[in-house]
């Protein structure tokens, strides 16, 4: 039976430091166990995003190279099952042996040089686990991978899950939708994402601030706008004045909200989906606003206090569910609205890769259910003339397009004065937004 979220992830949290003492702080086998019980969470249902929080915050040295190896294992969604499919003779009974075969499958795929290295480092991680009983099974396991790993590769060539490293139902979606381009998004999808910076206006230009990425000795290209792409992602502790509020971590894309949206000053506008506060921030960024920001989780808008106190800025921010207005809107309407709403997040998988893992085909029509539900919630509270921007960081058409569709159909007096569709690229991840305006 799967454990609750919580107790799992103490589980991890509990593992993570145990297993310190046992093998070398900065040893690849600690990494890859750790790894290990993080892919197993995911595998078993779990956030990664949160499994990852729940990891020792000491020898960072090893928690960074685990969460590289989780990253990448579960970015390759159903290759490392292909093959160890192929590799085992029967299914294992400990999930965290076979998560931890699935990270040492990944490095020798990405670390081909240092075969024998990670070979007798997933056997010392073994050995941690179930009491050793699983040692000569992963070393049987990896080494016969080296021996056959051409022949499992090309039979993988006929595997459309393990070659496209999509759920197939997803991969049905989006051929459906982009017969054309789906190849270039799956393709986007599965790779490493871009880290772009938004630098904050109300402190230093974007001239200045690539002067001082410069003078660090960092590269970066700006994007347009507010955006700066740099050349090779970092820690943000590393970048010039993040402390002090100067840049923010956000995509290119996600950038888009503030730009289209485009308050003016004194406006009284609401984000009614906040959390983590990066879009918040940026409209607050563009003009003085009467802001208000709200979002259904508490420990989320706390994030969002975070961040604005970090940056310099100002707003009313409340835990609240933007589908009940009835226990928060004071009855002033506004000016303009920002509804960044819940979606399937397809359009940003390659930064949350468990998404492929968690998520599944019956949750759309899920998604579909709420983001209408807010549309119509959300548009009595917009002034005449008022503006609402409708996002979502999805690709499937459902949560977009035939979203707004639907909505202006319900909705006469709703005007569409731009929409946008961002698939995934190199420079910026996917995303779809409609600018609505209520008749005056």
């Amino acid at each position: 039976m799967r454990k609750p979220a919580k107790e799992q992830q103490a589980a991890v949290g509990r593992a993570s430091a145990s297993a310190a003492s046992a093998l070398a702080a900065d040893s690849l086998a600690l990494s890859l166990l750790l790894a290990a019980r993080v892919i197993a969470a995911v595998r078993g249902g779990q956030s990664l995003t949160q499994v990852l929080s729940t990891l020792s915050s000491e020898h960072s040295e090893a928690r960074a190279a685990a969460q590289d190896v989780a990253y990448g294992s579960l970015r390759r969604y159903a290759c490392g099952e292909f093959l160890l499919g192929r590799l085992l003779t029967r299914a294992l009974p400990h999930p965290e042996i076979e998560a931890l075969l699935l990270g040492a499958l990944y490095r020798l795929q990405t670390r081909p040089d240092s075969a024998y290295m990670v070979v007798d480092q997933a056997v010392a991680a073994a050995a941690e686990l179930a009491g050793g009983a699983f040692k000569g099974l992963v070393n049987g396991v990896l080494r016969n991978y080296q021996r056959q790993s051409h022949a499992l590769h090309a039979a993988m060539a006929d595997d459309d899950e393990a070659t496209q490293q999509h759920p197939r139902w997803w991969l049905a979606r989006l051929r459906r939708a982009y017969p054309d381009r789906w190849p270039a998004i799956v393709a986007a999808g599965n790779a490493q994402p871009p880290m772009t910076l938004r630098v904050n206006q109300r402190r230093i230009t974007v001239a200045d601030y690539l002067a001082r990425l410069q003078a660090a000795g960092l590269s970066a290209r700006p994007l347009g706008g507010q955006a700066l792409l740099l050349d090779k992602p970092m820690p943000v502790d590393g970048l010039p004045g993040f402390a002090d509020g100067l840049v923010s971590i956000q995509d290119a894309g996600a950038q888009r909200a503030a730009e289209l949206l485009a308050s003016t000053a004194g406006q009284r506008v609401l984000d009614a989906c906040a959390a983590p506060g990066g879009k918040t921030a940026h409209l607050l960024e563009a003009a003085d606003l009467d802001l208000l920001a709200i979002d259904i989780d508490a420990s989320r808008t706390r994030r969002v206090e975070d961040n604005l106190r970090r940056l310099g800025l100002t707003a009313t921010v409340k835990p609240a569910d933007c589908r009940a207005p009835e226990r928060w809107w004071d009855g002033q309407l506004f000016d303009a609205i920002l509804a960044d709403v819940p979606c399937s997040a397809s359009g940003v998988v390659r930064r949350h890769p468990d998404i492929k893992y968690l998520r599944r085909e019956s949750d759309i029509r899920g998604f579909v259910r709420v983001q209408a539900e807010i549309l119509d919630r959300l548009w009595p509270l917009l002034r005449p003339g008022g503006r609402l921007l409708y996002a979502t960081c999805s690709v499937f058409p459902e949560e977009n397009r035939a979203q707004i569709d639907a909505f202006v159909f319900r909705q006469p007096e709703a005007r569409r004065l731009a929409e946008e569709e961002l698939l995934p690229q190199p420079e910026h991840d996917g995303f779809f937004y409609a600018l609505l305006q209520k008749a005056a």
